[in-house]
């Protein structure tokens, strides 16, 4: 697998190519072209592993394991679903290995639920700026207590802004078996975020 960075002509080069280009360098032999994929998605590969694993140490693992698996499976992409939900799948499935190997008991069921208001974390309003990091800092605080399952189909649903079209074919779900996780994982957020006394 070629290093995670190319430096600066990589970094001006893999803002202007699509992954879809990035994607047929790479297939050709190209390395760089790879280490340009990596660059555009390290940082999220690495916080939907965090929020799985919850310790960093283990998430850097788990996002290098992931993007060393897509190294080599790269010529099995189809192009049939869009390539960071591809990548978000084996980062999901790498993730989830990681815990049944160290830590199989936190492994969760769900339970029924309703839906929760997330807070609204896009106002302008700079007075307010304060307020709405110690707000994004408590929804934070609240995904890294819920179970690896749960924080995932959060982290996909609300900070990647995946459709759960998406989020089932990262998660290898049916839509119905998406939609009820998501339900509960929203339920499950809004009782921890109740505990810490802020109201969505």
């Amino acid at each position: 697998m070629p290093p995670l960075s190319d430096g600066r002509k990589a970094i001006r080069m893999s803002a202007t190519l699509s992954d879809e280009v990035l994607i047929s360098q790479a297939l050709a032999g190209r390395q760089t072209a790879f280490s340009m994929l990596v660059r555009r998605y390290e940082q999220l590969a690495f916080t939907l592993a965090l929020r799985m694993v919850k310790n960093r140490e283990e998430a850097h693992e788990v996002a290098q394991d992931s993007f060393l698996r897509a190294f080599r499976y790269l010529p099995d992409f189809r192009g049939e679903s869009k390539f960071s939900t591809w990548l978000y799948r084996i980062v999901y499935s790498t993730a989830l290995n990681h815990l049944r190997k160290q830590r199989p008991e936190i492994l969760s069921t769900d339970d029924e639920s309703r839906p929760l208001k997330l807070p609204d974390m896009t106002v302008p309003d700079a007075s307010r700026q304060l307020e709405l990091e110690e707000r994004r800092m408590t929804v934070q605080q609240a995904v890294a207590l819920l179970s690896p399952d749960d924080a995932g189909i959060i982290t996909l649903f609300y900070l990647y802004e995946h459709s759960l079209e998406e989020i089932c074919g990262i998660m290898d779900l049916t839509m119905t078996n998406a939609k009820t996780k998501l339900c509960r994982a929203r339920q499950r957020l809004k009782v921890i975020l109740e505990q810490k006394d802020y109201h969505a």
